[in-house]
């Protein structure tokens, strides 16, 4: 009677253990979704000066409650897990610029003259280990 008490108990425990992985590994997948839909929605698509400055400004939220790292440049140190970087590339004289440079130079600036401008996101990656967004290159359509 005692075996078979610990038999069932060991069973129940270990469809516990089970049953908690399998949750947490779905609660995980459902954030991933979510995050990677906030900037895959951005992709193939034209948007002006002021939704990129709020892509920005998210990509940096992130990266900071992510605790990324930065440079002596003060650039974000991308990581193998969960960093997010933005580029933009403007077509007036071909150049890809980070967004920490837009941000350290203040976003209102940013705004004040790219605010009408179409950028339209050409190229979006993932980090190979957890799926999430890594970065994505936004390319400028229109010349003021």
């Amino acid at each position: 009677m005692k075996k078979l008490i610990i038999f069932f108990s060991v069973v129940i425990i270990i469809v516990c253990m089970i049953s908690y992985i399998y949750i947490l590994n779905k609660s995980n997948e459902r954030i991933t979704m979510q995050q990677n839909q906030l900037f895959e929605s951005y992709y193939q698509r034209q948007v002006y000066g002021a939704e990129i400055a709020t892509v920005i400004n998210k990509a940096i939220d992130n990266n900071y409650k992510n605790n990324v790292e930065k440079d002596n440049n003060n650039l974000y140190i991308e990581n193998s897990t969960n960093s997010i970087k933005i580029n933009i590339k403007m077509i007036d004289n071909d150049t890809i610029y980070p967004m920490e440079m837009f941000a350290n130079n203040g976003i209102q600036n940013f705004l004040e003259y790219y605010n009408n401008i179409q950028f339209k996101c050409v190229d979006i990656k993932y980090h190979e280990n957890t799926k999430l967004v890594k970065s994505l290159l936004f390319e400028q359509v229109t010349i003021s």
